[in-house]
């Protein structure tokens, strides 16, 4: 079931959205963007936002009988679905990369362990190279890569997000709005070790630059610290970037050109993927608005 209606739902029963966030066990923000991507879908406006609440538009109360007859549908849908299948127990095996593991799997794990409170999760951490190798061996059953980089795998793309120069606060390039990838050429560079493929390196070599690497590292913690104590620059994903203001003295800038991450779901078989997975993978779907 799409989520954003149970979440107009919400609203329109606890009057605002900071409840519906609270019920929905999100942020406040995550609301609002499901509720705008599902006015834009609908192509009309559904709820009058006021200082003292919400309420229904004239054309929200128009559709509200129907998407709440969708709402009480899907949760029966998946009531019955779970009972026929038995979905009380079960392993999901995921190979993951750290800015997924910190932003995004703690609240997907978390839903899906209020519906299913007995499936159990095995997390292997690594980069687009070994994920795929643990995809092949059958070690995982399924995994995040950016599709780019995809060897003999299926794969559901899900997200774009940017990448941003990481910079020492008091670095001279820190002072431009945007930094030009020729320049990041001429500084020392600390990479993130991705495998076989980088978003990075790519972006040097489609305007014919080569990085000055000085450093290759997993960890993009470890990359942030390394930066912040004048090591060189770094380019990581925005959403490794979540939150890390307050916690490191660092520079983000975007590049020029930008620079961008993709990131899909991979598996070698749909048809094989054990009944947990695949679960899982509709449920991380259904609430990707909702991620950071």
């Amino acid at each position: 079931m799409d989520n954003r209606y149970l979440a107009l739902r919400h609203i329109v029963e606890y009057g605002s959205f900071s409840a519906a966030a609270d019920e929905l066990r999100c942020s406040q923000s995550a609301v609002s963007q499901m509720i705008a991507s599902l006015e834009k879908e609908l192509d009309v406006t559904l709820l009058n936002r006021q200082r003292g609440g919400c309420t229904l538009t004239e054309e929200g109360r128009q559709l509200y009988p129907l998407i709440e007859r969708y709402v009480e549908d899907g949760l029966r849908i998946r009531e019955r679905t779970d009972e026929i299948l038995g979905l009380d127990t079960g392993v999901i095996r995921m190979g993951t990369i750290a800015s997924i593991s910190a932003h995004w799997l703690p609240g997907l794990i978390s839903g899906f362990q209020r519906r299913h409170p007995n499936v159990r999760f095995v997390l292997h951490q690594g980069d687009y190279t070994t994920i795929q190798e643990w995809i092949h061996n059958g070690t995982i059953d399924f995994g995040f890569i950016n599709p780019a980089a995809a060897r003999d795998v299926e794969i559901i793309t899900i997200r774009r997000g940017a990448m941003f120069a990481v910079l020492p606060q008091d670095h001279p390039l820190a002072a431009l709005d945007r930094v030009p990838l020729a320049a990041l050429a001429e500084e020392p560079m600390i990479l993130l070790e991705e495998g076989h493929y980088s978003e990075p390196l790519e972006a040097f070599a489609s305007v014919g630059l080569k990085p000055n690497v000085r450093l290759r590292i997993h960890d993009d913690y470890s990359i942030m610290t390394m930066v912040e104590a004048g090591l060189g620059f770094s380019i990581l994903a925005e959403l490794i970037l979540h939150r890390t203001s307050a916690n490191y003295r660092l520079a983000l800038r975007p590049t020029d050109p930008p620079v961008e991450r993709t990131i899909a779901i991979a598996y070698a078989d749909r048809d094989r993927l054990p009944l947990a997975a695949r679960r899982f993978i509709e449920h991380l779907r259904s609430n990707i608005d909702a991620l950071p």
